[in-house]
């Protein structure tokens, strides 16, 4: 038997494939283009799409663990209930679902919303899985590099109440983590499910301050305009998708998405080490840009 990972190919899936490497356990890889994927040893590609709904369930044959992370989507509820369902009916007996942090309390923002749902359809089906609810991605504010390096600003609009940005390798090594428990055990294990998260509640003064000092020069806080923020992902993504963003950072900036202590905690007990820092991210991103 097996673990298939979904999403296998993107920022998170590729993380969560090379956490697995060297566990020895059989890991394929869901991906539409097996041809040009590049993975570690020990990991296949098996062709697939969650939107091909025949296709993953030819794809689930053999598999005894999953990974479902559905992407971001116009559809993305409707592909993640279908997945569990095939899943389900495939006799797999663990799953490990990518949802996201404070899901159950942003009504408003359409991905928050959708995954949600997803928990809740898990729940009612006792379905044996985790459900990983990371924060936002610490990785995203590679994005930042030309604003930071050249008009020395942090141009994300977090707002000011403070969120607990995660590192997606902590990402990678809990999902691996959970994977690997459901894999090796004899029978379906419990439902579980976790907060993946960053140490520190950072407002984006406090972000700013952070680049300040890994860089040396003065980086100020943008401010917290998400309607221009909106306006300049309509040219990068889809309106529905831009609007999307805007209204999660909407809800950062009214609620703030701050960590307790027990999810610091429960996830320093998964991963066996504190989760990693924003601080230690950009200090490494700094020394990645110095080398370009």
């Amino acid at each position: 038997m097996s673990i298939l990972v979904t999403g296998s190919t993107g920022t998170i899936g590729s993380q969560v494939i090379h956490q697995l490497a060297g566990s020895g356990a059989q890991v394929r890889a869901l991906t539409r283009s097996p041809a040009n994927a590049q993975l570690p040893p020990g990991a296949s590609a098996v062709a697939g799409d969650l939107a091909d709904i025949d296709a993953f369930r030819a794809a689930l044959e053999g598999t005894s663990t999953l990974f479902l992370l559905v992407p971001n989507v116009a559809d993305e509820l409707t592909q993640a209930m279908q997945a569990l369902t095939v899943a389900r009916e495939a006799g797999v007996k663990g799953i490990v679902y990518l949802s996201v942090f404070k899901g159950e309390s942003y009504a408003d923002v359409p991905h928050f919303a959708g995954k949600h749902t997803v928990e809740r359809m898990i729940q009612a089906l006792d379905l044996p899985a985790t459900v990983l609810r990371p924060a936002y991605f610490i990785q995203n504010d590679l994005r930042q590099k030309d604003l930071l390096l050249n008009a020395g600003v942090y141009g994300m609009p977090v707002g000011d109440k403070g969120i607990s940005m995660v590192d997606i390798r902590d990402i990678g090594e809990a999902a691996a983590h959970e994977l690997l428990r459901r894999e090796r055990a004899a029978a379906p294990l419990p439902r579980e499910s976790y907060a993946l998260v960053g140490p520190d509640v950072l407002p984006g003064s406090a972000i700013a301050q952070i680049w300040s000092d890994v860089l040396g020069r003065q980086i100020r806080y943008a401010g917290n305009d998400t309607a221009a923020l909106e306006k300049r992902m309509k040219q990068m993504m889809p309106a529905w998708q831009a609007l999307d963003l805007r209204l999660m950072l909407d809800r950062y900036q009214s609620d703030g998405a701050a960590a307790s202590a027990d999810d610091l905690v429960r996830l320093t007990r998964l991963l066996g080490h504190a989760p990693r820092s924003y601080r230690d991210f950009a200090n490494q991103a700094v020394t990645q840009w110095k080398g370009d």
